[in-house]
């Protein structure tokens, strides 16, 4: 029977298991995305183990103007989704629970550094600080020996992984592949916001990453173009489209990297990325 529980205290008053400890970290919604990763971590610790799964909208990683009031609060659907999965308890506090007054007041936070302010932090100033914060606070308070994270927040996921490098965390930080609807689109708990029109121009998305990927052998430059000449579209209004190295450094010439791309269409952000390998051209 899954555990639901939503303080610190009791979280960390569960008695020990004979295997490891996995954690998930979402912000609820849950879809067949979390269900997959939370099924990864049940098999990662097999049945000795324990899987955490956590649900908590962190406002400390929304802008001014974003939706965190209208993000979905599921948390009923949230534990069942996470208990089919093989989830042994879900975690589900209180911003006051997690966020105490004195680190607030003071301004705490993990600095992500310059590549916070890149990609997607250029357009959202804070975000990958609110992200880094409260996941060091959810590794600190769930102690886990493996937190596995999705692929499609890639520039999350890097960050996430330097910052355990960084600060020596004894932690294994696992990337899980991108779950994907029928025509390809990223499995996100903000497409549910898409009409249907709007939806059936998301469905660009991943035919700009079959494209980008397809150009990929004649370079950096004809992944974006390639890529770019698909969303480049009405109603579709492109943030980034880019070609990075796997840790999201400068495009090398040749050889693996990573195509990102970010759009809004409508009033919903939408991002996506797939591997590339560039170079070969003849």
């Amino acid at each position: 029977m899954i555990e639901v529980l939503t303080t610190k205290t009791a979280l960390r008053e569960l008695p020990p298991v004979a295997g490891r400890t996995a954690a998930v970290f979402t912000m609820g919604a849950l879809h067949r995305g979390h269900a997959a990763l939370i099924e990864q971590a049940r098999n990662a610790v097999g049945p000795t183990g324990r899987v955490i799964v956590t649900v908590f909208v962190n406002p400390r990683q929304f802008g001014a103007g974003e939706d965190f009031a209208e993000y979905p609060r599921t948390l009923a659907a949230d534990v069942d989704v996470a208990d089919a999965a093989g989830a042994d308890v879900v975690w589900a506090p209180d911003a006051g629970e997690v966020y105490d007054t004195e680190g607030v007041a003071a301004g705490i936070a993990v600095e992500p550094g310059p590549l916070g302010a890149e990609l997607e932090g250029a357009s959202r100033a804070g975000h990958f600080a609110g992200v880094l914060t409260v996941v060091l606070k959810l590794l600190m308070v769930t102690a886990p020996d493996l937190a596995l994270f999705g692929e499609k927040d890639y520039q999350q996921l890097t960050l996430i992984r330097a910052m355990a490098s960084a600060l020596d965390l004894p932690i294994d930080i696992v990337g899980a592949p991108t779950v994907r609807e029928d025509d390809g689109l990223a499995l996100s708990s903000r497409n549910r916001y898409l009409s249907a029109d709007q939806r059936a121009l998301a469905a660009r998305i991943p035919a700009a990453t079959a494209a980008g990927a397809e150009a990929a052998r004649s370079g950096a430059d004809a992944v974006v173009s390639a890529a770019t000449g698909i969303l480049d579209v009405e109603g579709i209004d492109i943030d980034y489209v880019a070609v990075r190295d796997p840790s999201l450094g400068a495009a090398p010439t040749a050889g693996p990297a990573r195509l990102l791309i970010a759009v809004t269409v409508g009033d919903t952000r939408l991002i996506d990325n797939v591997p590339v390998t560039l170079g070969g051209a003849s």
